[in-house]
């Protein structure tokens, strides 16, 4: 069986040079028309010629991938993709820039721990840096609050025209549809300002 050596190249935007990845590969021996390019966002693994590589990859094949973050970006993606190629499929993978993440020259279990162990490091790596973003978010809302930054929609207040519209209404002398057109508020609105003016009342 015939081992063949496949290249997965991708470039986030039209304008970006593949010109390097695309040598390096070719350095290494690989065919151009068995390398595989997307030139899209790593967001996801949901690119037309990734899809196209992993329907022809077979058992014993070698996939080379300049670096991670060519691969793609969300790291449990990387992680869910990386155990397809090489536990499902059964293929290896060659990270060129980080000569760990090289499935070829650990074929024992220490080898496979590695590699694994190096996955779940920037996968926690990337976990944490979004946590930390969400935190900063946090810090960011909470001090913008203490502030007074008002978030969501603002509140209705009970204001001078309500009360007039109020004392009609518990008089009797208009409905609850006709106040709720006289103040242009929707009828939750309008029963939930009643509520609290006549807690406070």
């Amino acid at each position: 069986m015939d081992v063949r050596k496949f290249g997965y190249i991708r470039v986030s935007s039209k304008d970006q040079n593949e010109g390097r990845q695309l040598q390096a590969m070719k350095a290494k021996g690989l065919d151009e028309r068995d390398i595989f390019m997307d030139k899209q966002s790593g967001k996801d693994f949901n690119r037309v010629q990734y899809q196209l590589l992993k329907r022809m990859i077979r058992k014993g094949d070698v996939l080379y991938i300049h670096s991670l973050d060519r691969f793609g970006r969300n790291k449990e993606e990387i992680l869910h993709e990386w155990n397809d190629i090489t536990k499902n499929i059964q293929a290896d993978i060659v990270v060129m820039d980080m000569p760990l993440l090289d499935t070829t020259q650990f074929k024992d279990s220490l080898g496979t721990f590695i590699a694994d162990l190096v996955l779940q490091i920037l996968s926690w790596m990337a976990q944490e840096e979004r946590d930390r973003i969400r935190k900063r978010q946090r810090e960011g809302i909470d001090v913008a609050l203490k502030n007074g930054t008002a978030f969501g929609r603002p509140k209705v207040q009970a204001s001078e025209e309500f009360k007039e519209v109020y004392d009609q209404w518990k008089a009797g002398e208009i409905t609850a549809v006709k106040a709720m057109g006289e103040l242009d508020i929707k009828k939750t609105t309008f029963y939930r300002l009643v509520k609290e003016y006549e807690r406070d009342f």
